[in-house]
This record gives C-alpha cells, sequence and structure tokens, in this order.
C-alpha cells in the first residue's frame, strides 16, 4: 500500500491560543489516536496535501523527535470560509490490534445491462471495513460483469477476506438503469403494439358486414317475387 512521510514536531501546548499561533506560521495541528498514548503534534500544511486532497487511500508515516509512527486517516477539519486544513486525527497502525478504515471500491468489467443500453450509476465509492493493518490495502475490487439492467449491487454482495464491511447490507453500491433513449423506445413500443392487436378484431367484424349485404340483396328478391 501506497505510503508518504510527515516530518513534524512533537506538541507541548495545546488549547485555542496555541492552535491559532500553530496556524499562523502555516502549521496543522493534529492527533495521532490508537497506540499507548494520544500524541499532538504539528506538520506543515504542504505535507499534507498529497494525503488529504486524494481519492486514494494510504498510509502516512509520522516522523515526530526520532520516532516514526506509521497511521491512517482518522477525521479532517476544514475552515469553514476558506476550506483550509486546520486539523487532522490519525489512527496509528497497531500489528495485532484492528482499525476502521474507509476503503475506495474499484469496480471491474463492463456489466450486461451497460452493453444493453442501460447507465451504470455508482451510488458508492468506499467501503468502512474493520481489519488487522496487516490487511489494509488500496481498493476493494467489485465484478460488475453480470449486473443486468435495472439492478442492483449491495453491500452484502461484496465478499473480501479479512474484512469486517460495517456498511448496512441492504445499501446498494452500483446499480444499471434504463437511460431516457431506451425508456423512449418502450414508451413507442408498447402503444404500437397495442394497435396491431386492436387491428385484428376489426378485421374480424368487417367480415360478417360483408356477409351480411348479399343476404339482405336476397330478401329484397324474394319480396319482388310475392308481388
Amino acid at each position: 500500500m501506497k505510503s508518504i512521510t510527515i516530518e513534524g514536531q512533537l506538541r507541548t501546548e495545546t488549547g485555542k491560543k496555541a492552535t491559532r499561533q500553530l496556524r499562523s506560521q502555516d502549521l496543522v495541528p493534529g492527533v495521532i489516536y490508537g497506540g499507548e498514548k494520544e500524541i499532538s503534534f504539528a506538520a506543515p500544511s504542504m505535507a499534507f496535501k498529497t494525503f488529504v486532497y486524494t481519492p486514494e487511500f494510504q498510509k502516512a508515516e509520522i516522523k515526530l523527535d526520532g520516532k516514526t509512527y506509521n497511521c491512517i486517516l482518522k477525521d479532517l477539519q476544514f475552515d469553514k470560509v476558506t476550506d483550509k486544513l486546520i486539523h487532522i486525527d490519525l489512527m496509528e497502525l497497531v500489528q495485532d490490534k484492528k482499525v476502521i478504515a474507509d476503503i475506495p471500491i474499484k469496480f471491474i468489467g463492463v456489466s450486461k445491462g451497460v452493453k444493453e443500453g442501460g447507465h451504470l450509476i455508482i451510488k458508492m465509492k468506499s467501503l468502512k471495513v474493520k481489519s488487522l493493518p496487516k490487511n489494509l490495502k488500496e481498493q476493494i475490487e467489485v465484478d460488475i460483469t453480470n449486473l443486468e439492467l435495472n439492478g442492483n449491487i449491495r453491500v452484502e454482495d461484496v465478499k473480501e477476506a479479512n474484512y469486517e464491511i460495517l456498511n448496512s447490507p441492504r445499501i446498494p453500491i452500483a446499480s444499471v438503469v434504463l437511460t431516457r433513449q431506451l425508456k423512449q423506445e418502450e414508451a413507442t413500443t408498447a402503444p404500437a403494439a397495442g394497435i396491431a392487436s386492436a387491428a385484428a378484431p376489426a378485421a374480424g367484424a368487417a367480415a360478417p358486414a360483408a356477409a351480411a349485404a348479399p343476404a339482405a340483396g336476397k330478401e329484397k328478391e324474394k319480396e319482388k317475387g310475392k308481388k
């Protein structure tokens, strides 16, 4: 799994005043959870750029005063006005301790429904899993080859060894729906079929009417003979 290195410094002071001072120096305060104790630190905002602003799942090696902490992202806080990163929480990876992580989904294959003209809708881009650090990986592959028109792939359909998936099992993660063009084709085909079926009885009704005309003529000839 991809990993980046971030060099920072331990924080000895906490509180609003201390964090404001750090941010004024373009440093981002953070906390590392999950280890023997919580570790407060700060690092340059630019150091987090490739770690935070990416859809990829990756590890971070945080170097603080000669020690290295292997971590994954836990939570982020952004400024409501500037959208600038102002705080970061990390989870330390301890060998025999399970962690919770959001792993991106990679959809593979071309679904049957798409081949038939449908449109693939991606409803979830990641899954929340619980796993040992050694089993963490960059993405979970989901095969959509057999996904048909109006079909769904749900969380419960994803089978991944060594992962406990924490999302609700019935939530759909991908579906194939009818496109507007297909809906229009179905709408025009249905009335045409109805007209064709209605035309058949009308043609049948014309035959008795045609047969009735000669019968009426014969009745008139009989009346003339009587006179």
